[in-house]
């Protein structure tokens, strides 16, 4: 194994790019949902308008060149070759901070918030809360590789993470993540690899105690609540792919618009938007993020992580010992498993930072920028 970092330039072929405009003039369109909300999942006709854009004035070419701008990059790590984005600062003292997305997002998700975080003082900020930022893509995503054998879960992430932050030189760093990049941030959290300073997390997966449900203020009924809603109704793709993701592995691998629908619903039931996916999210900005699992056909790759995870979880959840490791969490309130301040303090040893926003949901670095911003400036001032 080599430990080199290669510079990577993405160049899409045009052909690749022709074959997807064929597969989506080619569409066969199913009826039309019999409800007049989202309750059956993605609207025929919020679907049919995304297709519309992608067929006619949406310019792949045009989030290459972003890609390709930022700076990427590839290096091999236990077999496997880990893309990622890497944006310095200008400024020397800036703290190194791993950003890690989930599914369905991609490293497109913190393309918002990249330029404020590592140079604050061209952005209204203060050179001091600058961050170098390093944002790889979970294996199985975007441009990088695909396990080809099992044991890719949450712990193996973070061992890999871990590597490359060392790999990069940086002797001292944070880490970030929503989603199942909270999942990776937590673990390492846990784990406390040396030079790992704090993290912070945009969503906390955890259960509450039976004492902790017994208890519950009214604001934390309603996080209940919400959680049961998320269980029963929005649930279905983790459910699936956690226990069968080759079944829809198939579909996503060969339909763009299959690809998009299922996308689409995750954007649709958990952000803060009240189903209005547009109302929050640009088009461009959705269709970037889908060619970043159709051009890779990473659909069932990325499905499969889910199966991975839940065959760790079965073997042990994270530790029940409160995590020694500096946090600061942030709680939009559009997310649908959230947790209230006290129940983070019995689970979290150093709670630097508990910030409760009024607007945002799951994918909070693109939803609300500004707040994502402040609320990892805030988390890791303690460390400056």
């Amino acid at each position: 194994m080599s430990d080199a970092v290669h510079p990577f330039h993405l160049s899409i072929s045009q052909a690749d790019l022709d074959d997807l405009q064929r597969r989506l003039a080619h569409t066969r369109w199913p009826d039309a949902e019999t409800v007049p909300d989202t309750s059956q999942g993605p609207q025929l006709a919020k679907l049919r308008a995304l297709v519309a854009r992608w067929q006619d004035g949406y310019d792949w070419r045009r989030c290459e060149t972003l890609l390709n701008a930022l700076g990427q990059y590839r290096t091999e790590i236990d077999g496997l070759d880990i893309h990622f984005l890497h944006i310095r600062s200008p400024e020397p003292d800036a703290i190194p901070l791993l950003l890690t997305h989930g599914w369905p997002g991609s490293v497109l998700e913190f393309r918002k918030v990249i330029a404020a975080l590592t140079d604050p003082a061209a952005h209204g900020g203060k050179a001091c809360d600058a961050f170098h930022l390093v944002i790889p893509s979970l294996p199985g995503f975007g441009f990088s590789s695909k396990p080809t054998s099992g044991g890719w879960n949450v712990g193996h992430i973070a061992q890999a993470w871990t590597t490359l932050m060392k790999r990069l030189g940086y002797a001292r760093w944070a880490a970030q993540g929503g989603d199942w990049g909270a999942a990776v941030t937590t673990t390492l959290g846990y784990m406390a690899p040396p030079g790992l300073i704090g993290i912070h997390l945009n969503m906390v997966m955890f259960q509450p105690t039976e004492q902790e449900r017994a208890d519950a203020t009214p604001d934390e009924q309603a996080m209940l609540d919400d959680a049961q809603r998320y269980e029963q109704q929005f649930s279905g793709y983790y459910k699936l792919q956690s226990s069968r993701p080759q079944s829809v592995g198939f579909s996503l691998a060969d339909s763009p618009v299959g690809l998009a629908a299922w996308i689409y619903a995750l954007f649709q039931d958990v952000s803060d938007s009240g189903g209005d996916v547009e109302s929050v999210f640009a088009l461009d900005e959705l269709i970037d993020d889908i060619m970043l699992y159709w051009l890779p056909n990473t659909g069932a790759s990325s499905a499969r992580f889910y199966w991975e995870c839940m065959q760790a979880m079965r073997q042990g959840g994270m530790p029940s010992a409160p995590m020694p490791t500096p946090t600061g969490i942030s709680m939009f309130p559009g997310e649908q498993v959230r947790l209230s301040k006290r129940w983070a303090e019995a689970r979290f040893a150093r709670l630097v930072h508990f910030g409760e926003l009024e607007h945002g949901g799951h994918f909070a670095a693109l939803e609300r920028p500004a707040d994502f911003i402040d609320e990892v400036r805030e988390t890791f001032r303690f460390a400056r």
